[in-house]
Formats: C-alpha cells, sequence, structure tokens
C-alpha cells in the first residue's frame, strides 16, 4: 500500500503514543523526530528507529520527503510553529490538542492552509473509543432519545509539582488552565455527543496550586437543541484523581462514559448488557485513538477523504472554550458563536516562547 511519509515535532510523552501509532498503520511511514531537548529527540528517534534533529529546519533539508508533520510542542507554540512551517515548507498539519490557543490563530491558520493548498488535522482521539461510538450512535438513533442534560465531571489532583515541571505548565501564554489542558477533550466530547453548545455562563477560580490560570471551573451551559447541561473541570482535587466523566439523561435513558480516557461505558440503561461489550481497556490516558487518526490523516492525503475531525468542527470546540474564559470575564451569559477571544488565555509572552523556537544554527543528526 503507497503511504504516507511524518515527522514529529516536540518529543515529550505523548510523541510516544504517535510513534506507536505509525509503526502500526499500513499507509504511514515515521521518517525523523525533532526537540530542541536533544536527550528527548534522541530517544524517541530511537523509538521509532530514525534520525533525529534539534532544528526542525535541518530535519526537513535532510528530509524533504515529509509529507505531514506532528506538531506535539507546547501549546503556546502550536500556532507559531504551523505558520512557520505551513509558510516555508507547505507540509500538512496534524496538531496535538489544543491545536490552536485562540480563535483567532484558528481562522489565520485556516486561510494560510488553504492558500498553500495543505491540510491541518486536529487531534481529539478520544472521539473515537468504542464507548464514545455506542453513545453518539444510540443517541443518533433513536435508543436513548433526545438529550435532555449533558453533564461532564473532571476531577483530577494537579498539586504544584506538576505545574513546577516545566516554565509553560499553568501560564496563560502557552498551556491554559484545567479547562484549557486537562479539559478540552471533554468538552469536545460533550459537543459530539450531546448536540452543538449554543450559550455558556462559567465561573473560574485558581484553589489548589500557585499558578496564574485557573484549576478549578464550573459552566452551565445550553445546547440547540434546548437540552441543558454542566461543566465541571478541577485539578485542584486532593490528593488523588477521582473522577473523569461524561453522561446523557435522555428521553428513554442514562449513559455515562468514565474510565482514565472515556474509555468506559459505566453506565447504559436502555441495556446494561452493553457495558462491558462497549467498554476497552487503556494502559494510559491516551488510549488506541491515535491509531485511527494516524490512518484516517493519511487515507485523507491520499485519497481525499474526509478526516475524523474537519478543521471547522476542530475550531467549534476553541470558539467553546473561549466562551467559558470570556463568560468567567464578563460575569454573565455568553453566546458561543459570538464569542471573542479571551483577553487572557493565548495572550503571547516572548520570553516563554522563546525557550521553544528553534534556532536555523544549531543541528544534530543521529541514527
Amino acid at each position: 500500500m503507497k503511504g504516507i511519509n511524518f515527522g514529529i515535532i516536540g518529543c515529550g510523552r505523548v510523541a510516544i503514543r504517535h510513534i506507536e501509532a505509525i509503526q502500526l498503520a499500513s499507509n504511514a511511514k515515521l521518517i525523523a523526530v525533532c526537540d530542541g531537548d536533544k536527550a528527548r529527540a534522541e530517544e524517541k528517534s530511537l523509538l521509532g528507529n530514525v534520525p533525529f534533529y534539534v532544528d526542525y529546519h535541518e530535519m526537513f533539508k535532510q528530509h524533504p520527503e515529509i509529507q505531514v508533520v506532528i506538531i506535539l510542542t507546547p501549546s503556546g507554540s502550536h500556532y507559531e510553529h504551523a505558520v512557520d512551517i505551513i509558510s516555508r515548507y507547505q507540509k500538512h498539519l496534524v496538531i496535538e490538542k489544543p491545536f490552536v490557543m485562540t480563535i483567532a490563530e484558528g481562522l489565520t491558520l485556516k486561510l494560510l492552509a488553504d492558500k498553500a493548498s495543505v491540510k491541518i488535522f486536529p487531534v481529539y482521539q478520544n472521539r473515537c473509543n468504542k464507548a464514545v461510538q455506542f453513545v453518539k450512535n444510540a443517541i443518533n438513533q433513536g435508543e436513548l432519545g433526545a438529550v435532555r442534560v449533558g453533564t461532564v465531571r473532571v476531577r483530577w489532583c494537579r498539586p504544584q509539582r506538576y505545574y513546577n515541571l516545566s516554565p509553560w505548565r499553568g501560564t496563560w501564554a502557552m498551556d491554559g488552565g484545567a479547562m484549557t489542558n486537562q479539559g478540552i477533550h471533554y468538552i469536545d466530547l460533550l459537543r459530539y455527543i450531546c448536540g452543538e453548545i449554543t450559550r455558556v455562563h462559567a465561573k473560574l477560580a485558581t484553589l489548589g496550586a500557585e499558578i496564574e490560570v485557573e484549576d478549578t471551573g464550573v459552566a452551565i451551559v445550553e445546547f440547540a437543541s434546548g437540552a441543558v447541561g454542566v461543566i465541571e473541570i478541577m485539578t485542584s482535587a486532593r490528593p488523588d484523581d477521582f473522577e473523569a466523566s461524561i453522561s446523557a439523561v435522555c428521553e428513554n435513558g442514562l449513559a455515562v462514559i468514565s474510565g482514565i480516557a472515556t474509555n468506559i461505558l459505566q453506565t447504559f440503561s436502555p441495556n446494561p448488557a452493553k457495558c462491558q461489550l462497549e467498554s476497552e481497556n487503556f494502559k494510559d490516558a491516551y488510549g488506541f485513538g491515535h491509531n485511527k487518526v494516524i490512518e484516517e490523516v493519511a487515507n485523507s492525503i491520499l485519497y481525499d477523504k474526509q478526516f475524523l475531525v474537519e478543521f471547522d468542527d476542530g475550531l467549534q470546540t476553541i470558539k467553546l472554550l473561549h466562551a467559558i474564559y470570556r463568560s468567567d470575564e464578563l460575569g454573565t451569559w455568553v453566546e458561543v458563536n459570538e464569542a471573542k477571544d479571551s483577553k487572557r488565555l493565548g495572550v503571547p509572552d516572548e520570553a516563554l516562547l522563546q525557550l521553544y523556537r528553534t534556532s536555523t544554527k544549531e543541528h544534530e543528526t543521529a541514527l
């Protein structure tokens, strides 16, 4: 089978999952990896059995055959790296969550991608989970019926030492708080499973760590269907992670998805026997969804197929995220499609950004 050549920029923990997914795909091949930290780049190169670089400009010079770049750098660097790679090298991009920090970044990136005739693939891998697909289909096909209340609860523990691991963590410019970092997948799944959200009223707070951003947030939401819901996301729970769940109370019953990464169908009242059948065991919070993501990225390029999450769909989750922040800033209801960028989230910090920029003078490769 004809394959697509991938390169990776950013060799943190999630890079392992992307490397594994490429290795498992019959239509994809990993060519090289890059990270400003030589040790991390070398470690991932050994895992992928490919050359490593500390300068992505050098990586592209040595490997012009790379067709798709997976951006796994800190969140606040995604936009700058994406713009540079599209403008200089005209590569397709896979970008981890959140794929942009602001609505404005997303709109600009879309214009650049269209002009360069390249595709951007936002990563929302949890949409691929068996339990998620099962509940979504049960709603769409009428088994559960119309949603009446949709709820997200993420009650996790991220103590001060977590935020002290890297300078970008817990910052408005490069990370965002519990809603943005830990909550983005759950916020996305709420609209994916229960339908589009039209407006929100949110309250955010910082209660468990000395950081710029929120570690606790609650939002009331209204769906386009007339249903209502609640988003509760926190990293200030102590001393452990307690819960991460999505529930849909519908006209014909209740569905609850839980587990370390929305992988367990905990409750399905119309047919409880489905719970075991539609659940998966994950070894970590990344799950198996990246396997499908990489396979479908390659298919989209090879055969011009529609991707799992189209750009505008992915950007709608970013709009919802900013509506939550704007509601907290304004102290009132905010319409999602009329929301402007938060005054805090994604505001650039040049000193922080400089720590994660690639020097074009320094590079190294090794097998």
